[in-house]
């Protein structure tokens, strides 16, 4: 399926690629560890790297969000704003989620994001067990923070 980015045509994610996740609206967000190697194929159009310093230079717009490993964002408010841009933005980019292992920091921005998108909040880190990673949202508190994320 292509998407029109601009007056010009870009491909969307693979829905059976590694770390996609599909939402209940149908949009595609790809989660991933940045000490991994980068999945062969298509490059993201827009990357969210959740981070305790900024992320290396990539070649696709980005924007970075401070989030220390293994802690919760360091702005609550700029989190949910960020997140809320990444799932709008996923109608129309390859939308990229990335922190360094892509499980724990990773797999909360995207339970909180499926909450954006119309998952129970009590339900996401489940949702995003179960389609992303089985280990995702790894601590106590990334769990309690998403079933609070309104």
């Amino acid at each position: 399926m292509g998407l029109d980015y601009g007056g010009w045509m870009t491909a969307g994610w693979d829905p059976a690629g590694p770390g996609v996740l599909r939402l209940p609206s149908g949009r595609l967000i790809r989660g991933r560890g940045l000490r991994q190697p980068e999945p062969v194929g298509l490059e993201p159009t827009y990357g969210v790297y959740l981070l305790g310093k900024p992320p290396p230079a990539m070649s696709w717009e980005c924007r970075w969000l401070k989030w220390p490993d293994f802690r919760l964002p360091s702005d609550g408010s700029e989190a949910r704003t960020v997140l809320a841009e990444a799932l709008t933005r996923a109608d129309v980019d390859r939308v990229e989620l990335a922190c360094g292992g892509g499980r724990g920091r990773t797999g909360t921005a995207l339970a909180c994001i499926s909450v954006l998108d119309g998952v129970p909040a009590a339900e996401a880190v489940a949702f995003v067990r179960h389609h992303y990673d089985h280990h995702a949202v790894e601590t106590p508190w990334q769990r309690r923070y998403v079933r609070h994320f309104t």
